[in-house]
């Protein structure tokens, strides 16, 4: 029998500890060829950390080496514990038999100690073949043996492994148990690899949890740990892709993917990760509405998956790659068979996906006319609203209410949905971030549409007004948690961001290269996002319901039309003079269509095209306000007759200007983002003085002419401008102020509306930066372009610089559609604040402005342009 050298007993943990001086000193060892038994254990390091970074191929070329020089060795301890190695790296490589076999032939030639680190080893490979139960009966024994053998460092290895079959069964509890006791002995033991695969194991429960903000700084915690031992670790790509997913970010979950999986292609890694990373591509793709990706990419999976023997991942792959299929056809009875068959999988494999399976199969079912078998399934998902995290209590929940529809069970249907709708509500509360708040609303997409076409077909307008509202801008009515006390290096970030989209203007006006600082910038909004994403909740706030009897007596003579969409269908809901009215309008997609032809006919004329083209124009602005009237407010145009009219449209008609309908044109029309937002906003009382802040910005056409005279208007005037207005200072100005006037040039990010900003003097001014106001001035007025503009996300809710600030209590905001004339803005706006001088509201101060305006065609499309967002 050999005897190791001291220096050589060491060396192995280090591989898994501080993997990067472990290669040195492998590599330092062979440069002085030594004998076989060094040299094996040398090749036998080299070959666990490339294992562990994904390089597999020359992990199991040098593993097989280490192998032929335990041999000649002599040593089959040595032997057996280089075999293992190269079982799991066989295994990963997705040559599940030979690694398997490999891993079986260890185990019969180990004895005591190393019998037992091997079954670890065969235990870790069979839960990443899914074969949970197999995976359970080695590590249960392996840890007898090592707990009696007081081996803490592989104890807490098994337990790892074991905490990861507890939560691939959704036994969070026991995960949280093993994983947790694994940490500390990995700390304990000075473990850095093993310590942040710990660290990345919090995240998988946080997750599993539903504490989605907590999951994601585990993640990243995890990866700059991983970066800082010069780890690439695929299955950080892949639990990122799953939070990523459940925060309703799915594009950015396939990115992840796929970047993971050109990282595999390229390094030639780990075959067995590809398969997974294909699967999580998939799903993203499902999700981000690409069905045809989903397939491409599910079929990919699952072909690997079978030639693995990987029945687990199998299964899934196939629910996937079945979805996809439906999203492009209707249902057939062939579809509803496979989704029977691969729910029935789903159940003996103990997934918790199998609830989404039958839910799936339900809906199939249904859609056939299969009402027994309908029945079945969704009794079936219906069992998960007993247990688990919010949202997937929500999706049994949505089984439960699909059940009593077919049933003709109203009440308990209607009943079923509110109780989902908690539980969505419940999850969205967990969540600090106003964007991660927003996107969670789309779980309650269906429970809703159900109520709403439910008791549309009931002809029961109060309660469609009720349901709309459950589930309209919701994210708008929970306050932002701690603005006041941004994370740690937000604000820096914050204002790096600032100074580099100076330095790109500035670039850019000399004609120099900007590719350097647009990466910066790239990567500073990445981080700023990023930390607001992680954001804690505070646990304050909560979703109020609508009170009917509240808004007509706060409306008094004034009307609402709240726009409802069902199905694709507009309904209008006309509230006012003590009583709800429903009348049906057009569809959705024409409204859309309508829309896009009012704002580019407005963006035409506002920058003065010669005479003919102004007045052709002209007509059809007036043709399109006419459609737009009828496709959006049927025959409740022809009943509106109050002198003031709140709008409340869906989110994906935020953008539309309202004055330009002949039914609203001598009317101060407010815009909100839900009925119970106005009704909020109007109950704000204003601040006890009545000062004003006027922020000019650099670039002006004008100059900023319009507020030229404000402080002749106003008795308490501070004015910012001419290099004064930077952010800290008008931040500092706008806070809790009465009236805020921001003229600047305005950037709307269709692709991150978080990002919009208003040019300041130091460079941009975001929405991020708004969320950290203490107190939102009252009233604000933005002659900036396209500031009014907010991205639909969720079910039916808003982002963007207007949302946020109407979010952090600006009771009214008056705000452009299009991109405007500077000039053709300055008369509008000076007429604007006379009235506000005067003590009109924002609505009426509006309208008499346009009023005033004059009928020239720029001056026209300019107060067209405007609109009153908010409370009024």
């Amino acid at each position: 029998m050999v005897t190791p050298p001291d220096d050589l007993l060491e060396l192995l943990p280090l591989a898994l500890s501080r993997p990067r001086e472990a290669v040195a000193r492998a590599r330092g060892l062979l440069a002085r060829r030594p004998g076989p038994y060094v040299a094996c254990v040398a090749r036998h390091v080299l070959g666990i950390v490339l294992r562990d970074s994904g390089e597999l191929g020359p992990a199991i070329r040098e593993l097989r080496r280490a192998r032929h020089l335990a041999r000649a060795a002599a040593s089959r301890e040595r032997e057996a514990d280089v075999l293992a190695t190269l079982g799991t790296a066989l295994v990963r490589a997705g040559r599940t038999s030979a690694g398997l076999a490999a891993l079986d032939s260890a185990r019969r030639q180990a004895q005591g100690l190393l019998s037992a680190r091997i079954r670890t080893r065969r235990g870790i490979a069979l839960v990443h073949l899914g074969r949970h139960d197999e995976a359970l009966e080695d590590l249960r024994a392996a840890l007898a043996m090592l707990r009696a053998a007081g081996d803490t460092v592989w104890e807490a290895r098994a337990l790892t492994w074991r905490g990861m079959v507890h939560l691939a069964l959704g036994r969070t509890d026991l995960a949280n148990r093993d994983l947790l006791r694994a940490e500390r002995a990995f700390g304990e033991a000075g473990q850095e690899f093993e310590t942040a695969t710990a660290v990345h194991n919090r995240g998988l429960i946080a997750f599993r949890s539903g504490d989605l903000p907590a999951a994601l700084r585990h993640l990243d915690d995890a990866g700059r740990r991983y970066e800082l031992l010069g780890m690439h670790w695929p299955d950080l790509a892949l639990d990122r892709c799953g939070v990523l997913l459940a925060a309703g970010l799915p594009l950015e979950a396939l990115r992840e993917a796929d970047a993971s999986i050109r990282h595999i292609r390229d390094s030639r890694g780990e075959i067995l990760k590809k398969a997974e990373l294909l699967l999580a591509a998939a799903e993203a793709a499902l999700s981000a509405a690409d069905p045809q990706t989903a397939r491409q990419r599910s079929d990919a999976a699952l072909r690997l998956f079978r030639a693995q023997h990987r029945s687990w991942q199998s299964a899934h792959a196939r629910f996937v790659g079945l979805q996809a299929r439906s999203a492009t056809g209707a249902a057939s009875p062939r579809l509803l068979h496979t989704a029977a068959a691969v729910a029935a999988a789903l159940d003996d494999l103990a997934s918790p996906e199998a609830s989404h399976a039958h839910l799936f199969a339900g809906r199939l079912a249904m859609a056939l006319g299969r009402t027994t078998d309908a029945s079945g399934h969704l009794e079936t998902a219906a069992r998960s609203r007993r247990r688990g995290p919010p949202v997937s209590r929500a999706g049994g929940w949505l089984a439960e209410a699909l059940r009593a529809e077919a049933t003709g069970d109203r009440r308990r249907m209607l009943l079923a949905c509110g109780r989902g709708l908690d539980l969505v509500d419940e999850h969205r509360l967990t969540l600090g971030a106003s964007e991660l708040r927003a996107l969670a609303t789309r779980h309650g997409t269906e429970l809703v549409a159900l109520a709403q076409r439910h008791v549309l077909a009931r002809g029961q307008p109060r309660q469609l007004l009720r349901w709309s509202e459950r589930w309209r801008a919701t994210a708008l009515a929970i306050p932002v948690p701690g603005r006041s006390t941004p994370r740690d290096g937000h604000a820096a970030d914050l204002a790096a961001l600032r100074a580099v989209a100076a330095q790109i203007v500035e670039n850019q006006a000399e004609r120099r290269p900007t590719a350097t600082l647009e990466r910066e910038r790239r990567r500073l909004e990445r981080a700023v996002r990023a930390r607001l994403l992680q954001t804690p909740s505070d646990g304050a706030g909560g979703v109020g319901r609508l009170d009917v009897a509240a808004l007509l007596r706060e409306l008094g003579s004034a009307q609402l039309v709240q726009l409802v969409t069902v199905d694709g269908r507009l309904h209008a809901l006309l509230v006012g003079d003590g009583r709800v009215c429903h009348y049906p309008a057009g569809s959705l997609d024409d409204a859309t269509r309508e829309v896009e032809f009012a704002r580019a006919a407005l963006q035409r004329l506002s920058y003065g095209a010669p005479v003919q083209r102004a007045r052709a124009a002209v007509e059809v602005l007036e043709a399109t306000g006419r459609r737009l009237q009828q496709v959006l407010l049927g025959p409740a145009a022809g009943r509106l007759h109050a002198a003031e009219v709140v709008v409340v449209p869906p989110s994906t008609l935020q953008a539309v200007p309202w004055s330009v309908l002949p039914a609203l044109r001598a009317t101060a029309v407010t815009v909100a983002p839900s009925s119970t937002m106005w009704l909020r906003a109007r109950s704000a009382p204003p601040p006890p003085t009545r000062e004003v802040a006027v922020v000019v910005g650099p670039g002006l056409a004008t100059a900023g002419g319009e507020v030229a005279g404000l402080a002749d208007l106003y008795e308490s005037v501070s004015l910012l401008g001419a290099g004064t207005a930077t952010a800290a200072r008008v931040l500092a100005a706008l806070d809790g102020v009465w009236l805020a006037h921001v003229a600047a040039h305005g950037c709307f990010r269709r692709d991150s509306p978080l990002f919009s900003s208003l040019q300041l003097d130091d460079g941009p001014l975001t929405v991020y930066d708004f969320e950290h106001l203490r107190r939102a001035p009252y009233w604000l007025v933005l002659s900036s372009c396209e500031s009014g503009l907010s991205a639909p996300v969720g079910a039916d809710e808003l982002l963007g610089l207007a949302a946020t600030l109407a979010l952090l209590g600006t009771v009214g905001i008056v705000a452009s559609l299009v991109q405007v004339n500077d000039a053709a803005t300055v008369p509008l706006m000076h007429a604007l604040h006379k009235r506000i001088r005067d003590g009109a509201r924002l609505p009426e101060a509006l309208r008499d402005a346009r009023a005033e305006n004059g009928d020239d065609p720029v001056s026209l499309a300019t107060a067209f342009s405007f609109l009153v967002l908010g409370g009024g």
